[in-house]
């Protein structure tokens, strides 16, 4: 007796749990002012947005893509009235009749290369370094 009521109990729990859950917001989902702001233009801005590049999926032996505005476009294909000619470490590039266009994955950071040992001035020591030295 004290088993079937146990069981009744459980499968209560296990059949009402996912109805519970379907009202809890998604967590991943940007805040609604977010949302809000991204959706309604600014005044004397264009309606369409500007390409944004989202990833860059590059493959040894296969045709590299892009993901440009959540459209997946391999080299050669068409994103709008723009095709895409050249997948980079960080960039692609788009030609279209009004010309080329560069889209970066992280628009505003510059790649620099980092000097060699043999370029790197060694500095003295200095005497908090040494005390710490083991």
């Amino acid at each position: 007796m004290r088993l079937a009521r146990s069981l009744a109990a459980l499968a209560l729990a296990l059949t009402t749990a996912p109805a519970l859950a379907q009202n809890l917001p998604d967590p991943t989902r940007p805040p609604a002012a977010f949302e809000a702001s991204a959706s309604t233009p600014a005044a004397g801005a264009a309606a369409a947005p500007a390409p944004g590049l989202q990833s860059i999926v590059r493959r040894q032996g296969a045709r590299s893509a892009a993901i440009i505005n959540g459209t997946y476009v391999e080299i050669g294909g068409k994103i709008g009235e723009a095709r895409l000619e050249r997948v980079g470490e960080d960039s692609v590039d788009l030609r279209s009749a009004t010309g080329r266009e560069t889209l970066y994955l992280t628009p505003g950071v510059g790649k620099q290369v980092a000097p060699t040992d043999a370029s790197v001035a060694k500095r003295p020591r200095g005497k908090t370094e040494k005390a710490n030295r083991p």
